[in-house]
């Protein structure tokens, strides 16, 4: 009894009111049936575990349609009333689904015509930079001056999760004024800001042959790095940037005294390189080898910042510099292996827009002088212009009137035609009318689709095709919006689709969250870390290009790996830097985005690996199970990391109590499942202890358990396997998470026919991602506010 009283209440956790049962919308039949499988244990001040049937309405106003929808969910799983209470009528169980069912989605369908399922939804801080850039044809940075943003459901997108004080206001005003002017500076720029330099071997090094520093040393016409960990060691002045940009940096190295794999990995980072500002920043990595080759990356450098080049496997034998600094010739007389420089040639570009482009994106095909000779005729044109584009959708005159005013105040003040146009083009982009999406209930029209479509496959505004589609009236005709989603996918903005969505769904712009412990976990490294990045995003990326089945996150028999993550996992017949389809044995461990060392790494804490964490990131991220938060009076399990207890003998506690186990039974088995994998993404068969210095093997692994509704299993294959007897679990999953990325809102109750629409119209592909995005799209729901 008390386990049935502890899932109703984690299940709902509110009251609710038998009285209030008796509203039109649920006959008497339903209110039996909640009188006489709850209300006897459930029902005033003193019902058991405080759970009180008293307060549970169906005046749609007032009560919590969460909680309806997790009471529906748990009768329909058989979860309640529980095993000990006795078996359900059927007739009756299928009556009371169906009343329930069939009025929340009613009042939710109701309600959603007059208001929207989503209301208030506003660009992120990665589309409002984006937005920006397109705009005004800009390209720096600017979703880091922004505030950090919540995410709710598990996106930055959804609206509910998205405030607006005053401090958000403020700092969208200078993200504005930041982006304004640097498209002002450059269009009135006489300079372009484009240059290129090429440093040799001997401008990389240090100024002083002898020298003791951390800069490279001059051997045999290369600049030389050797392995070491002093901080910022490989450090080169030369390329210290005079001014922030992006940055085309290319360098031409090779190995030096490379270990029995013949190659020496190094990584490119970038920062001031000094003791106040030790940090660095991610640039790339690259396989030196023993002929000289070339290497390309392209990042954004601050100004006075520096490239740092420099081993970086911490695998390879180092060198011990004494004093904090390297002297020449102490990594020769070591023979540790190192890298060599030729030269490098330095690009100072920008992306985007060139400076012409940015012109007219400004200043029209007028151009500034002549727009300047009837000053307030072509600012009206030309915030009508900007205006459009700003807010996605025709504008009138009498809508732009008051920034048109702006403009002609500033020229009155006796400002200059591009500084009151400035004011003018300000004034717009703190507008709601930019800042937020325009769309009004119901079937969105096609400027609030081309919107929508746009924000979703590319975090940008819809290009000039879009635009004329709405314009059109064209983009409600399914196959032309079919048709643009897969121009959309091919199109160049596209590139970024799969790392933005699996940064929020799959957590992966958490990765840097947690450093796995070097003691327990040795081998990790930063190069490992990216590798792992980029296979997840590669593998994914193939996915939507070859619309492969969904079954692929759970198990497939290839992943992509390059040379230092194949041996990190222990895959042999791997060379080379470039990411490459590596196709996996039958016995391998490997197969499937679970086993990929991104997601193993961002659900462990970097000492410990947590089988109710990874099951609870499983359930939640990929089959759709929704776990409840934990009760408040139920304590936490602190992991034991000194190895005396396994995990398993840890939630022994809370499995074995009826108030723990409703959830527990659901969340933990896929996370014993993966258990095999230690926090740094490797196997393992026992786990790890240290004494003293040493690494000594623990307990043995043990991922055997027991799916709910599916049935045992014994290791990471057979889990696997089951989870594959329901592929449209799966699917059904994808096209949710879709759906709330896509348009700021969870899927609803009253949304759930139209997901398993999206899901059945996908089986002929075998539940393909790419054939679930174009039912995602195509559905009612997408398309309608």
């Amino acid at each position: 009894m008390a386990q049935r009283i502890f899932l109703f209440l984690t299940c709902i956790a509110s009251v609710i009111h038998c009285g209030s049962l008796v509203a039109d919308e649920l006959d008497s039949k339903a209110q039996a049936f909640l009188k006489s499988n709850c209300v006897d244990c459930h029902e005033g001040e003193n019902a058991e575990a405080g759970f009180d049937l008293a307060k549970l309405s169906t005046d749609f106003s007032k009560t919590d349609v969460e909680k309806w929808t997790r009471l529906i969910d748990r009768v329909h799983d058989n979860e309640m009333p529980p095993a000990d209470y006795g078996t359900l009528d059927s007739t009756e169980k299928d009556e009371f689904l169906n009343l329930a069912g069939t009025w929340l989605k009613n009042e939710q369908r109701g309600k959603f015509e007059k208001l929207g399922r989503v209301r208030g939804r506003r660009l992120t801080n990665l589309q409002l930079e984006r937005t920006l850039h397109d705009l005004l044809g800009v390209d720096i940075p600017l979703a880091s001056l922004m505030p950090d943003e919540p995410k709710v459901n598990g996106f930055t997108t959804v609206a509910d999760g998205q405030p607006m004080s005053h401090f958000q206001l403020e700092q969208h005003l200078n993200v504005v004024d930041t982006a304004l002017d640097e498209a002002f500076r450059r269009a009135t720029n006489s300079k372009p800001d484009e240059s290129s330099k090429k440093l040799s071997a001997k401008q990389l090094s240090r100024s002083r042959r002898n020298r003791r520093c951390r800069d490279p040393e001059l051997i045999d016409g290369l600049a030389v790095t050797w392995t070491g960990t002093l901080p910022f060691y490989g450090r080169m002045p030369a390329t210290r940037a005079n001014e922030a940009g992006w940055y085309r940096m290319t360098v031409r190295a090779k190995a030096l005294n490379p270990p029995s794999s013949g190659s020496v990995w190094c990584t490119i980072r970038v920062g001031e390189c000094i003791s106040t500002a030790p940090l660095l920043n991610w640039a790339g990595s690259f396989e030196a080898t023993n002929k000289l080759k070339e290497h390309t990356v392209q990042i954004w450098v601050p100004e006075d910042h520096r490239f740092v080049i420099r081993p970086g496997d911490v695998n390879l034998k180092k060198g011990k510099f004494r004093g904090g600094q390297v002297g020449t010739g102490e990594g020769s007389k070591q023979n540790i292996p190192g890298v060599g420089i030729e030269w490098i040639k330095l690009d100072r570009i920008h992306l985007g827009p060139n400076d012409d482009e940015i012109r007219k994106l400004l200043f029209g095909k007028v151009g500034l002088k002549n727009a300047s000779k009837a000053p307030r005729k072509h600012a009206a044109q030309l915030m009508k212009q900007f205006a459009r584009r700003a807010f996605r959708r025709p504008v009138d005159n009498e809508a732009i009137k008051p920034f048109v005013q702006v403009v002609n105040t500033a020229i009155n003040d006796g400002n200059s035609f591009d500084q009151a146009l400035r004011r003018g083009y300000r004034a717009l982009l703190c507008s709601p009318r930019f800042l937020y999406f325009h769309e009004a209930p119901g079937r969105l029209d096609d400027y609030a689709l081309a919107s929508r479509l746009s924000y979703l496959l590319w975090n940008r505004m819809p290009d000039r095709r879009l635009m004329q589609l709405a314009n059109e009236g064209k983009l409600q005709d399914d196959k032309v919006l079919r048709s643009q989603v897969s121009r959309l996918l091919k199109h160049e903005n596209a590139k970024n689709f799969i790392t933005d969505l699996s940064a929020q769904w799959l957590d992966l712009s958490l990765i840097d969250f947690t450093e796995p412990d070097r003691k327990l976990y040795p081998g990790f490294d930063t190069i490992v870390q990216n590798s792992m990045l980029e296979e997840t995003h590669t593998f994914l990326q193939t996915m939507l290009d070859q619309d492969l089945s969904v079954k692929h996150l759970i198990d497939s028999d290839f992943t992509f790996l390059n040379s230092h993550l194949a041996k990190y996992y222990g895959i042999a017949g791997v060379a080379g830097d470039e990411m490459q389809k590596v196709n996996l044995s039958n016995d391998s461990n490997r197969g499937g985005l679970i086993t990929q060392g991104a997601i193993l790494k961002v659900t462990a804490n970097g000492t410990t690996t947590s089988p109710v964490i990874r099951g609870v990131w499983i359930s939640e991220r990929l089959l759709g199970e929704e776990i409840p938060p934990p009760p408040e009076n139920v304590s936490a399990i602190e992991p034991d990391i000194r190895g005396a207890k396994t995990i398993r003998e840890q939630l022994a506690k809370h499995i074995n109590d009826p108030s723990c186990s409703s959830c527990h039974v659901k969340m933990d088995p896929p996370g014993f499942a993966l258990e095999n994998f230690d926090p740094s993404g490797r196997w393992r068969d026992n786990y790890i202890k240290l004494k003293g210095r040493k690494r000594l093997n623990g307990a043995k692994v043990d991922p055997k358990a027991e799916l709910v509704n599916a049935g045992p299993f014994k290791d990471i294959h057979e889990f696997q396997s089951l989870v594959l007897k329901d592929k449209r679990t799966l699917a059904s999953n994808v096209a949710s998470k879709l759906m709330t990325y896509g348009t700021g809102g969870p899927v609803h109750f009253a949304d759930r026919d139209d997901i398993k629409k999206c899901v059945e119209s996908t089986k002929k592909h075998d539940f393909g991602f790419r054939s679930l995005i174009h039912a995602v799209v195509q559905s009612e729901t997408f398309r309608s506010k």
